[in-house]
């Protein structure tokens, strides 16, 4: 591999770090960079070797946002079970049929995303609200499977998906929402690892120095965003939300 094009790899590599870790849709970066200079690669290889970095930019995020957080391990652990069997599924699925024919339909839900957290101020700013325990598990659940078997079988805003989900359907604020999406983020990126190192599907030689590069980008990202709160996480949320739709408008409508 020449020289030049992994530093590229690397640079999308710490970029995707960087904006993952405030508030996921690194791979909104990273993917489609990495398509683009690997093209004579299955896209199923390029996808399990960036699983590689993904982990490693969101486990030092993570441990920046631990410190700042409270979690509920118990609802964790079960949200994690689900996310890693549902990505593993996902990847699965991933090696044998093409995923094109969501983008449409991620584009639709995009767009409603966009508007719904633009002309609602409050979104994921206000307290926590309280929701039943039992409903909590429920809907934890339903986010992490639904999610999770997305970022196996897609992957790009994955974060920014848990994030949404974890907002609405558990009353979370951005920067919880985020610490939770960031712990089970890496319960999915686990999934699909482990189902591509048995298909042989990672190429280590672009994998390791990727991985440098974004968890040092989530390491300062995650830095950044503990400082500024929600209010700043909320802005970048927005954007991350506004380059998806132009990302899958552009594969959708003009290709």
């Amino acid at each position: 591999m020449e020289i030049e094009i992994l530093f590229y790899l690397c640079s999308a590599a710490f970029l995707a770090g960087f904006i993952d870790a405030i508030v996921g849709g690194g791979g909104l970066i990273q993917t489609p960079l990495s398509l683009a200079f690997l093209p004579n690669l299955p896209v199923s290889t390029v996808i399990g070797t960036l699983k590689i970095p993904a982990f490693s930019g969101t486990a030092l995020a993570t441990f920046q946002y631990l410190k700042k957080v409270k979690i509920d391990w118990k609802l964790f652990a079960i949200m994690a079970i689900c996310a890693f069997v549902s990505a593993f599924l996902g990847s699965q699925l991933l090696t044998i049929i093409n995923n094109d024919f969501m983008k449409p339909v991620l584009l639709i839900i995009l767009i409603i995303l966009a508007v719904y957290t633009i002309f609602k101020k409050d979104f994921g700013q206000a307290t926590e609200r309280k929701i039943p325990y039992h409903i909590a598990i429920i809907n934890g659940c339903i986010v992490s499977v639904a999610v999770g078997f997305y970022d196996g079988f897609i992957g790009p805003a994955t974060g920014t998906f848990f994030i949404l989900g974890f907002v609405t359907l558990l009353g979370m604020d951005f920067l919880k929402a985020n610490t939770n999406a960031k712990l089970i983020n890496l319960a999915t990126n686990f999934g699909s690892i482990c189902l591509f190192l048995i298909k042989g599907q990672i190429i280590w030689k672009i994998a390791l120095p990727m991985a440098v590069c974004n968890a040092l980008g989530g390491f300062i990202g995650a830095k950044l965003a503990i400082n500024k709160g929600n209010k700043f996480i909320r802005y970048i949320f927005i954007l991350v939300i506004m380059l998806s739709i132009c990302r899958f408008g552009y594969e959708v409508i003009l290709k």
